[in-house]
């Protein structure tokens, strides 16, 4: 909750730990620390709203007024003002609200959140600023507006944050459960389909990936802490819970790219069956980069044929997704973990651990394609189940 810096390393030499030291105490263009201390939040709204907590390095003041909620508490909650030792440019805080009374909210009319930000700069000077939002109501049956005003990426992001608040105090397997209970929910209130029919389920545009993010969450290394030490737990945890929702994301569901001789670098689903022979992928999952030579890459880069001037293009394949692997290390804090490795080695488990296994050993599969020793479902049997669950009458 100090909101400061962690970081995971083997040893204080490693190139991970100086470059994290290097970026804390950069300074700006005047010699001052580009640091923000001792900053408060404090949020005032109109008497219909009511202010339910917060989740994020924050802690609460116990500080209430009539604007404060005493029965739904979410994390810090039952104040109006919350304490930060210091601020990034990063730093991200979910706050909840509640409607106070339901009755008399009049649809059309407007609501106001002010957000009122204090905080000391690196030469000691005090700042203030102040954000104010103004929405208007809608009905409850006017569900279309409600839709189109849904952020699948945000929402996905503040699940995975109570997620891991509830999981501080509960089983991972209760908190899994309560992460299918509200997607069923959700499925059912937001899809189009006729009841107890799964073929005619449909979800429009800007819920369509939700399911799949829910589907990666409940996988990650937040939720099912086996194969993680308690130390490497509360690190993923830490900085899900003060990371933005493009950084969110990256966590809940890593980015894939695929690198051929067919052109340039291009976006590939995060599954097994996009690992192949004659192509090279670089896995971003947050906490790791991954550079995976299939095996025929491999071969060639053992072989040294990038050295020969005849083949130009294979050593451009080669350089391509290190420059892009780079980049990814110099603008993230702390850096990730570079782990370059060949298809069926012992390091592709970082890649292959978070793949949709959508081929197993109980599936028909071809000679030199990938397969994931696993009973977890494939997200198409996943997506398949909710379907089934969310048409029912």
């Amino acid at each position: 909750m100090s909101c400061g810096f962690v970081m995971i390393g083997e040893s204080f030499e490693s190139s991970e730990f100086r470059k994290c030291v290097r970026d804390v105490f950069i300074r700006d263009g005047k010699g001052n620390l580009r640091m923000f201390f001792d900053a408060t939040i404090e949020i005032i709204t109109t008497r219909d709203i009511k202010i339910c907590g917060a989740l994020g390095p924050c802690v609460s003041l116990g500080k209430g007024n009539s604007l404060v909620s005493e029965n739904a508490v979410i994390g810090e909650g039952r104040t109006y003002v919350w304490k930060l030792n210091a601020l990034t440019s990063k730093t991200c805080i979910v706050f909840f609200f509640q409607v106070a009374d339901e009755e008399n909210v009049q649809p059309g009319s407007a609501f106001c959140i002010q957000i009122i930000t204090r905080y000391r700069y690196g030469n000691l000077g005090t700042r203030k600023r102040v954000t104010t939002v103004a929405r208007r109501w809608v009905s409850k049956s006017a569900c279309p507006e409600i839709a189109a005003g849904f952020d699948q990426e945000a929402a996905a992001s503040v699940m995975a944050r109570l997620a891991i608040h509830r999981a501080e105090t509960c089983h991972a397997r209760d908190v899994i459960r309560w992460l299918d209970d509200a997607l069923i929910r959700f499925a059912s209130k937001f899809g189009d389909y006729i009841q107890e029919d799964p073929s005619t389920f449909r979800l429009a545009s800007n819920f369509s990936l939700y399911p799949q993010f829910m589907y990666y969450l409940r996988r990650s290394q937040f939720i099912d802490v086996f194969n993680s030490s308690p130390d490497e737990t509360t690190f993923f945890r830490l900085m899900l819970n003060r990371e933005g929702v493009v950084g969110s994301l990256i966590m809940i569901q890593p980015t894939l790219f695929q690198y051929s001789f067919d052109g340039p670098p291009v976006p590939v689903l995060l599954d097994v069956r996009s690992i192949s022979p004659d192509v090279i992928l670089l896995f971003d999952s947050y906490f790791y980069v991954v550079i995976h030579y299939g095996s025929k890459i491999a071969q060639w880069r053992k072989l040294g044929y990038e050295k020969d001037p005849s083949h130009e293009n294979l050593r451009k394949l080669l350089e391509a997704p290190e420059i892009d692997a780079e980049l990814l290390i110099a603008e993230r804090v702390p850096p990730p973990k570079l782990i370059k490795c060949d298809q069926h080695s012992s390091n592709a488990r970082f890649l292959l651990a978070k793949l949709n296994p959508s081929v197993t050993q109980n599936s028909t599969y071809q000679d030199g394609s990938d397969i994931i020793f696993t009973d977890d479902l494939s997200l198409q049997v996943f997506i398949e189940h909710l379907q089934a669950l969310a048409v029912q009458s």
